[in-house]
């Protein structure tokens, strides 16, 4: 589909550079990120390496089940503190 917009000057020899950096046409460069923007939060096919781990954590067995360990341990070293060691 075909589409007109407007875009500053500077974007747009910007944009220029980076597709013929990349070797890419104008086009395909604007193909990608707006792909890319569009993915959802989460990620997708198209994430970058460094984003991956990224909410990769909040689902993590392991990360759950050693969080839940240190808490069990300070848990239990904060109940060995007598009141009067806190005055």
């Amino acid at each position: 589909m075909k589409t007109t917009f407007e875009l500053p000057d500077n974007l747009f020899r910007n944009a220029k550079s980076v597709a013929a950096g990349a070797g890419i046409s104008l086009r395909e460069l604007f193909t990608q990120a707006i792909t890319e923007k569009l993915q959802p939060k989460g990620g997708g096919a198209n994430q970058k390496p460094w984003m991956k781990g990224f909410g990769a954590l909040a689902t993590n067995q392991l990360l759950r089940k050693e969080t839940h360990r240190i808490q069990s341990l300070i848990d239990s070293e904060f109940g060995t503190v007598n009141a009067c060691d806190w005055r």
